[in-house]
C-alpha cells in the first residue's frame, strides 16, 4: 500500500501557503484553541498556554515507546513542544508542558528538525502537543518539503483543539492521535481549568475522523492515515473511561484504533493523600479494557495484554 502524505498535493497546488495565511491571521487576536486568549502574539503577548511568536521545542529524537504502528524499525520522529493549552495538574510532562522546558527555535530549525528525522529513518514526524503552535508548524513544514520531507505527519494532541484551527489542517496531517482525556465537565475543570473540554474534545473527534477517516495501517504493520485515540485510566474512575468508549463507538467508528493507557502516576501537582495521589489498579485497568470491548471497540492497542497477562 503507497498512500503519499496529504501534505505534498498542498503543498503542491498551494493549499499549503493558503492555509499559513489563514493560521497566521489567528495569532493577532489568538483563537487557536479553545481558550481563546485573543492575546496578540505577533507582538508577543502571552495567553494561558505561554506560546509565543516563534515555536518552542523541548526536544526531538526517535521514540519507541509510542504505539506499534508509529513505530517501524526505526522509532517515530517527536518533536516535543514547550507549554501545552490544557495543562493537566498531573501531566506525565509536567516539565515542558507547566515548567516551561526548552527553548524557541527558527522556522528554519524546525524544517530542519523534521528532515533530519527522516534523515535517521523515522517512520513518521510526531508533532507533541502541537496545538498552540499549528502556525508556526506550517509555517515550517513548507520549508521542510523544500528540503525533501516526504513521511507522514501524525498530529499528537491532548484533545482540546478548536474544529476551526483543525480544518486549517484538513488534507495537510495524515495521522491524529488525541487524547480523550475526561468525560465530566467537574472533573475537566478541577484538574485542567477546561470544563468545556468534554465537548470541545467530542467535537474535535468528529473534525478528525472526518477528515483522515479510520486508521490505515499497511501491509508491514505501519500506520500510514487516520484516527488513532488515546485514553489514560485515572485512579477511582476519574477519566470516565466508559462514557468515552461509549463515545468513540457509537459516533466516531467501532474501527477506531484505541489505546488505554496504563501508565497513570501521581506527578506534577497531585497532591500527597488526594484521590490521584496512586497508580491504578489491575481491577480499574481490566474493567476499562472491557468497556471498550463491550461497546463494540476491537482495535485496542496490543500492549494491553501485556498488562492483562502480568
Amino acid at each position: 500500500m503507497k498512500l503519499e502524505p496529504l501534505y505534498l498535493n498542498a503543498y503542491r497546488k498551494k493549499i499549503l501557503d493558503e492555509r499559513i495565511e489563514k493560521a497566521w491571521s489567528l495569532l493577532e487576536s489568538c483563537t487557536i484553541c479553545p481558550r481563546k486568549c485573543r492575546v496578540n502574539r505577533l507582538k508577543g503577548e502571552k495567553g494561558f498556554c505561554r506560546g509565543g511568536l516563534l515555536p518552542e521545542v523541548s526536544s526531538y529524537a526517535p521514540h519507541f515507546g509510542e504505539e506499534k504502528p508509529l513505530v517501524g524499525r526505526s522509532g517515530s520522529g517527536t518533536i516535543f513542544f514547550t507549554h501545552c493549552n490544557l495543562g493537566c495538574l498531573f501531566c506525565q510532562n509536567y516539565e515542558i508542558s507547566h515548567l516551561g522546558q526548552g527553548r524557541a527555535v527558527s522556522f528554519e530549525r524546525l524544517a530542519q528538525m523534521m528532515v533530519e528525522l527522516q534523515s535517521l529513518g523515522c517512520l513518521n514526524i510526531n508533532f507533541v502537543t502541537p496545538t498552540h503552535f499549528v502556525p508556526q508548524i506550517l509555517k515550517a513544514l513548507a520549508l521542510a518539503i523544500e528540503k525533501g520531507l516526504e513521511i507522514p505527519l501524525v498530529y499528537n494532541t491532548s484533545g482540546y483543539d478548536s474544529v476551526e484551527t483543525l480544518k486549517l489542517l484538513d488534507g495537510i496531517i495524515d495521522i491524529y492521535m488525541p487524547d480523550f482525556k475526561f468525560a465530566s465537565s467537574e472533573v475537566a475543570q478541577s484538574l485542567a481549568q477546561a470544563p468545556d473540554y468534554p465537548e470541545v474534545a467530542k467535537e474535535a473527534l468528529r473534525e478528525m475522523h472526518r477528515q483522515v477517516g479510520d486508521l490505515i495501517i499497511d501491509e508491514k504493520g505501519r500506520a500510514r492515515r487516520g484516527l488513532l485515540v488515546r485514553h489514560l485510566v485515572l485512579p477511582a474512575r476519574l477519566a470516565g473511561t466508559t462514557e468515552v468508549m461509549r463515545f468513540i463507538a457509537e459516533e466516531i467508528s467501532k474501527d477506531t484504533y484505541v489505546n488505554i493507557m496504563d501508565q497513570y502516576r501521581p506527578c506534577g501537582e497531585v497532591r500527597p493523600g488526594s484521590i490521584l495521589d496512586r497508580y491504578i489498579t489491575n481491577e480499574e485497568y481490566e474493567e476499562a479494557v472491557s468497556s471498550a470491548l463491550a461497546c463494540g471497540l476491537h482495535r485496542l492497542d496490543e500492549r494491553r495484554i501485556w498488562r492483562l497477562i502480568w
